[in-house]
């Protein structure tokens, strides 16, 4: 009987330096070095698992459509994605950041329906619906603070760390929507279909994220 072939999706960046180590718990290294690397598939030290690097927006997309069996992408990527055909196990604990909303410091009540720009569309809609509030959303894929300060809108939505791009820009968070962090995630199809070669992984990346947290 052939041993099954697992995929595994990652997101590039911040996310991708720390995911490794956790990888690297479960026995799994990338045969070549990925940041020197201009490749999107690499292989590893096992023949049957492959590492897909890729933006992180596409991450579940490709779990979802079976491009890749498993992957890792924040919690922002996939409340915006919507989470569909996928099983979310596990918290990896890494790249934590804050989903807020930000508006200039002292800036006067809005009058009227709110303008607010973000990439996360759907976040958006989803959140200012439950606060029973129509608003007029603008897409927007990056300098999210440039938005109030040209009057483009009243509120942006964004990934907050440290908020000093939002203070030196003169904005501040107004409202909290959720705490972020990486996940993995997997297919259900293949969660099924080789549950036996993904649930080892899964306790190995586990017992790594506890560890970590004890140190």
């Amino acid at each position: 009987m052939n041993t099954p072939h697992l995929t595994i999706a990652l997101s590039k960046g911040r996310i991708l330096t720390e995911t490794l180590p956790l990888l690297a718990a479960a026995d799994i290294h990338p045969a070549e070095d990925i940041f020197s690397s201009r490749k999107l598939i690499f292989d590893t030290n096992h023949d049957n698992i492959k590492l897909l690097v890729i933006r992180a927006t596409d991450v579940p997309t490709y779990v979802e459509y079976g491009g890749a069996d498993m992957g890792v992408a924040g919690k922002d990527v996939l409340m915006e994605h919507g989470g569909q055909g996928l099983y979310e196990p596990l918290d990896l604990e890494i790249s934590r950041c804050k989903l807020m909303v930000a508006g200039m410091k002292g800036a006067q009540p809005v009058e009227g329906r709110l303008r607010v720009a973000s990439k996360f569309v759907n976040i958006t809609r989803d959140y200012y619906a439950r606060l029973g509030m129509q608003v007029d959303i603008i897409k927007l894929y990056g300098a999210m603070e440039l938005a109030p300060i040209m009057g483009l809108a009243d509120r942006i939505v964004d990934i907050v760390d440290t908020g000093n791009t939002l203070r030196a820009n003169g904005l501040e968070p107004l409202e909290h929507i959720a705490h972020i962090s990486s996940r993995l995630v997997v297919g259900q199809p293949s969660m099924k279909m080789k549950f036996e070669m993904i649930q080892p992984i899964l306790e190995k990346m586990q017992a790594a994220v506890v560890a970590k947290r004890e140190v």
